[in-house]
């Protein structure tokens, strides 16, 4: 063999650009796979917690235009859990969405299941968790029945509870995905090692969590690491936090901040309370709960907003009343 030649006959220097091109788009596939799994869901997804009657009581007419709204502006992930409305809201949106001629392949249903919550649609004792294997299944059902669809898009246990086996949830899950009736499993609100306990059997695909300026642990506490270890979609709730909420010192410093930027980047401080949650590497998905349509656009035009490494430190350190370490 000429020296410079590979065995394949190719020069030395073609071979080995060959090689590394080979690994590159091994290495792009892989990654091409991993955002698409995190494009499954609208960035910014619709939170319909305050849709009907814990909060506007929107009417069928209302609640219609209100989901061709949000689709207007590339929201096409929407957030439920069986408890909302005190288990009237994932009803009152499929009565709606069944009117809409909408396809089912265009949007995204998100539902919780696992809290008992006391009101007068339940007979319970008191609030209280579910995870046994048949709640589990009858929630789901439910939640297909009320929401007039064939399959969830993602099923989450809603909050972690002290009783729940792994073997049941598995179980339950296992049914659930056989039987079509949901598409993916996760969790909201859950600790890393409550992850760890149930995703022996099945893919934890999401965790939904409060994330916001204002409640900002999971940056350190191992939950955002984990989910990028993982490939697990983060979903923020409440991702403006307390800001309109309360005028404690921390939020006098963050909207100072804030007002010193919205000029630089055009941008609203709404919008960039979101900017600063869309910059984390994990890719988290800002769960909104407005219902206002002016904010709705702003919160979709966010993603757009790429925020200045330092720019986010910032806005950190307002938060947090330091500098960095």
């Amino acid at each position: 063999m000429v020296y410079g030649q590979s065995k394949n006959n190719y020069p030395k220097q073609l071979y080995n650009f060959k090689c590394v091109l080979s690994i590159f788009i091994h290495e792009s596939q892989i990654n091409h796979y991993k955002l698409q799994k995190k494009l499954k869901y609208s960035r910014i997804i619709a939170g319909t917690m305050t849709w009907g009657e814990w909060g506007k009581k929107f009417s069928k007419n209302e609640t219609i235009d209100l989901i061709h709204y949000c689709l207007e502006q590339d929201i096409t992930s929407f957030d439920h859990a069986d408890i909302y409305g005190g288990y009237t809201t994932e009803a009152d949106f499929g009565n709606a969405l069944s009117e809409t001629n909408i396809p089912r392949d265009h949007i995204q249903l998100i539902t919780k299941c696992g809290i008992q919550y006391l009101c007068e649609n339940r007979n319970l004792k008191i609030n209280h968790y579910n995870y046994s294997k048949d709640h589990i299944i009858w929630s789901a059902e439910n939640s297909l029945k009320h929401l007039k669809t064939d399959y969830l898009d993602l099923l989450l246990l809603h909050r972690p509870s002290p009783l729940m086996h792994p073997d049941d949830i598995s179980e339950a899950i296992s049914q659930l995905k056989q039987q079509g009736k949901i598409k993916h499993f996760g969790v909201s609100n859950f600790t890393p090692s409550q992850v760890e306990l149930i995703s022996k059997e099945h893919e934890v695909s999401a965790n939904q969590i409060e994330f916001s300026l204002t409640h900002h642990d999971a940056l350190y506490d191992g939950t955002l690491d984990q989910m990028i270890k993982k490939n697990m979609i983060p979903m923020a709730w409440s991702p403006t936090g307390s800001i309109y909420k309360e005028n404690t010192e921390q939020i006098q410093r963050i909207k100072k901040q804030l007002s010193e930027l919205t000029e630089t980047y055009g941008a609203t401080q709404d919008q960039l309370l979101l900017a600063w949650i869309l910059k984390h590497p994990s890719q988290i998905h800002p769960v909104i709960g407005t219902t206002t349509k002016e904010r709705i656009k702003a919160a979709a035009k966010s993603i757009h907003l790429d925020l200045d490494f330092e720019d986010w430190f910032l806005i950190l350190a307002a938060s947090q009343g330091h500098k960095v370490p």
